[in-house]
């Protein structure tokens, strides 16, 4: 199972989901069978790491972004992923756009997995520090209920 998570520059909201999932992975015992990555629709940060408010956020709730490095959204990501969980409707919809015909990954929105159906991850990067604390609630709920999903999953996969 394969899951990448996508916001516009790939600094803030999406390494940010890509750490707390992967926690959240590690605690149900499915880091082993779970791929994960992050990306951003544009090109600005490529290769930079998290935002240093995004990273300090995380580490104040043990998780560490500093190996991570922002990349931009391929062609291949299509193919090669099982979920493509957008942060906005602006990265959703570019998502679609750029999405080939035929693709079976599932795009949608990543806070429909917290039951927040239709909401954005505000993007915290010309805010404040309570902003990041925000994203990084709203990204820990859904990473909850996207680990439950998938372990479903991956359950009807072994039958």
């Amino acid at each position: 199972m394969r899951v990448l998570f996508v916001c516009l520059g790939n600094i803030c909201r999406s390494p940010t989901a890509e750490g707390v999932f992967r926690r959240e992975l590690e605690v149900a015992g499915l880091a082993h069978r779970v791929e994960i990555d992050s990306c951003g629709i544009g090109d600005w940060h490529v290769g930079k790491a998290p935002d240093t408010r995004a990273a300090a956020a995380a580490r104040r709730r043990g998780i560490d972004l500093s190996e991570l490095r922002a990349r931009q959204l391929a062609a291949e990501d299509f193919s090669r992923f099982d979920y493509l969980l957008a942060m906005d409707h602006d990265n959703l919809a570019a998502l679609r756009q750029q999405c080939p015909d035929g693709c079976g990954a599932h795009i949608g929105l990543f806070l429909d997995f917290a039951g927040e159906v239709d909401r954005p991850v505000p993007d915290p990067y010309y805010g404040g520090e309570q902003g990041f604390e925000e994203v990084l609630d709203l990204i820990e709920a859904a990473s909850r209920g996207l680990v439950e999903e998938i372990a479903q999953r991956l359950e009807e996969l072994r039958h």
